[in-house]
């Protein structure tokens, strides 16, 4: 599956401190291998018809749809500013 990433996913992801970009880099990695591993702890959003959360690690999430062959990254940030506006 390709990544497609929203305007919003890279301006927040350029202001995220550099250990959770890697840290995002890594996770990305068993994304696209694995969508369902353990560690991304991926779930369904209530009250959204189309849209997933992921974690980076307990603080961090970044939210995503599903599409016909591609993932489209739409925010990312500490978990609370992330659910606010997914």
């Amino acid at each position: 599956m390709n990544i497609v990433r929203t305007d919003l996913f890279k301006k927040d992801f350029q202001r995220l401190p550099q250990n959770v970009q890697a840290k995002f880099i890594k996770k990305i990695n068993i994304f696209i291998d694995n969508i369902q591993h353990p560690s991304l702890r991926v779930k369904k959003m209530e009250a959204h018809q189309n849209r997933w959360e992921a974690s980076i690690d307990m603080f961090y999430r970044f939210t995503f749809e599903i599409h016909d062959g591609f993932y489209l990254l739409r925010r990312i940030g500490p978990h609370d500013n992330v659910l606010k506006n997914p």
